[in-house]
């Protein structure tokens, strides 16, 4: 049983201040060789019948493109620290094999390599961000990957002019591991942030090329290993990483993408709140080491991780997308937006047919379909780049058995245009909420809006029904001078405009 109590909702917008930019990298994903993420999903090779651009999909590209992607993770994940770049290099019927042993036990071809996820990033005008293999891989490796990158005249640079690339990339964003706390190596944060301070120092700047080095962080609530990691090698680093997946259940039944009710519903949501719990201890940590906050935290692994679809292969994490895992992000990315000070990157897991994604094609077939979060992905796109503005809430509980969490997320900026957006959720799944918002510092001419919301809370699109999740119009907004009222309809996100 769920029930709401009768406090009033409010929320000041203090349009006059903003001391802070929200990175276009916070609305960042991650392509990991994984599943039907890269092959079937992103690549289908040259002599596919699915159209596309030296073996990348045409559609995929076309869908992302419209949401700004603004910066693309590969090649994992747990996948990194097993990759040998070379491997994924030079004529692709010359490449190596090998077996995929954290996803599936697959065959990896490396017909998808470092020149074909340039192309890609080329392709959607995002920078590419590059996970380094420490785990399993040596020093020398990954020195070789950076200047067989980025070096206009050396040994490296000749190989890749003999591969098809005359000229370096520019690369900015470079991982230093994944995850070495687990899959990454089981190690100690002591040991890996002895191995960082090595591994790091041979990641160079060639010719105007600088790197953005993002040393391996955190799982969830570790917070010894921000402790150490900053402590010992924070003047090293530009980024320090966090992963936080939302489990409605548990890691061992972690429950159905697609059948759940309100309980499901709720736990799902009040554990996304807690990425806000999780950002604001580990900032704090950073805080003591690195009070001008030069260290950005770097969220690039997040979202809601359910048990496969049944008939999928385990090893695939090939889940469904609802309303649910809409609103989740709605939740996340206001949160990241309210951390923006700290917060300069965050990964949503993942890009194509894993885990929360933003698109799913068909396992056989040219079929495309665009989910719930990316919905949420191209409304909140508005918000890239712009100045935050800090907000003030007031609202009501919505209260599950004996749990309760706010029934309002909310986040706030203004573009480089004087435009003021803002974001909202109702979280409660079957009452609409109403908002009296003050903004403070701008007169308000106009409002626009739309909103993404359905007849039930585990509504979803399919291949037959590609468009039962889609944005709408709003009109649920009326403005007199500085001030707001709004109807936000049940299990919504809404995006305002105010002029």
């Amino acid at each position: 049983m769920s029930e709401q109590n009768d406090t009033t909702n409010r929320i000041v917008i203090h349009a006059d201040r903003g001391a802070y930019q929200i990175e276009r990298a916070v609305y960042g994903h991650f392509a990991e060789h994984l599943g039907r993420c890269i092959y079937g999903g992103i690549w289908v090779g040259e002599d596919s019948a699915i159209p596309n651009t030296r073996g990348i999909r045409d559609d995929v590209v076309e869908a992302l493109r419209r949401i700004d992607i603004p910066v693309l993770r590969w090649p994992g994940g747990c996948f990194a620290d097993e990759y040998h770049w070379r491997d994924g290099v030079g004529p692709r019927q010359a490449r190596p094999t090998s077996i995929n042993t954290h996803w599936g036990g697959v065959t990896e071809t490396n017909h998808f390599g470092t020149h074909e996820f340039m192309d890609l990033c080329g392709q959607l005008g995002c920078e590419p961000y590059i996970c380094g293999n420490l785990g399993s891989g040596t020093v020398q490796e990954m020195a070789s990957w950076v200047e067989y990158l980025t070096v206009d005249g050396s040994p490296m640079a000749d190989l890749r002019r003999a591969n098809g690339r005359e000229a370096p990339w520019a690369i900015r964003f470079w991982g230093v591991g994944n995850e070495n706390w687990g899959c990454g190596g089981n190690m100690r944060a002591e040991y890996y942030a002895d191995l960082y301070r090595r591994y790091a120092t041979y990641c160079r700047d060639f010719g105007a090329n600088r790197l953005y080095k993002i040393a391996g962080g955190a799982n969830t609530d570790d917070y010894h290993w921000t402790e150490v990691l900053m402590r010992e090698a924070g003047r090293l680093m530009d980024g320090l990483s966090l992963h936080y997946y939302v489990v409605p259940g548990t890691w061992e039944s972690k429950g159905s993408s697609i059948q759940f009710g309100e309980r499901e519903w709720f736990a799902a949501l009040e554990k996304t709140l807690y990425m806000d719990e999780l950002i604001t201890r580990h900032a704090a940590i950073m805080d003591r080491y690195d009070l001008e906050k030069r260290v950005g935290l770097i969220v690039d692994e997040w979202g809601v991780w359910h048990d496969v679809l049944p008939g999928t292969n385990p090893g695939f994490l090939y889940q469904q997308n609802t309303l649910r895992d809409a609103l989740a992000a709605g939740i996340t990315l206001n949160v990241f937006n309210n951390h923006c000070d700290r917060v300069r990157m965050a990964n949503l897991a993942q890009t194509v047919n894993v885990l929360q994604a933003l698109i799913l094609t068909e396992e056989a077939g040219s079929g495309l379909i665009l989910t719930p979060t990316y919905h949420v992905f191209e409304m909140y796109r508005v918000h890239q780049g712009a100045t935050l503005l800090p907000i003030d809430i007031a609202c009501q509980t919505y209260t599950q058995d004996d749990r309760a969490i706010p029934a309002i997320s909310a986040s706030a900026s203004r573009d480089g245009e004087g435009s003021v957006h803002l974001s909202l959720c109702n979280l409660h799944p079957d009452k609409a909420v109403p908002v009296s918002c003050e903004l403070r510092g701008v007169d308000t001419q106009s409002v626009t809006g739309r909103v993404l919301t359905a007849d039930s809370i585990d509504a979803h699109n399919t291949f037959d029904q590609p468009g039962r999740v889609r944005p709408a119009a709003f009109d649920g907004a009326t403005h007199t001078p500085g001030s707001l009222e709004i109807d936000l309809p049940p299990r919504s996100v809404v995006v305002l405009k105010v002029r």
